[in-house]
């Protein structure tokens, strides 16, 4: 099992993200996800279950996840294991 990151992307600050980038971090499991994502230093009140279980990093929390072990995808990978994800 495994945890993954997509590439940055550009995004707007607002009250809720003061950053100008960011990136999703996903799991193979949610339980993995909360794991890892703890393990990082993230809030589980950050956690989204909108369409894909989800935390939302910013540049540097990317940097460590990747430190860490998270698996690192391209676009179309990314969106082909969120789409797997979502079917299970």
């Amino acid at each position: 099992m495994s945890v993954y990151v997509d590439p940055m992307f550009p995004c707007a600050c607002s009250r809720k993200w003061r950053y100008d980038s960011a990136c999703h971090l996903v799991g193979d499991s949610v339980a993995e996800l909360h794991s890892f994502a703890s393990i990082l230093g993230l809030k589980r009140s950050w956690f989204q279950n909108s369409l894909l279980p989800h935390y939302d990093l910013t540049v540097n929390k990317r940097r460590q996840a990747v430190v860490l072990g998270a698996i690192e995808l391209d676009v179309k990978t990314f969106i082909q294991k969120a789409r797997k994800q979502k079917n299970d």
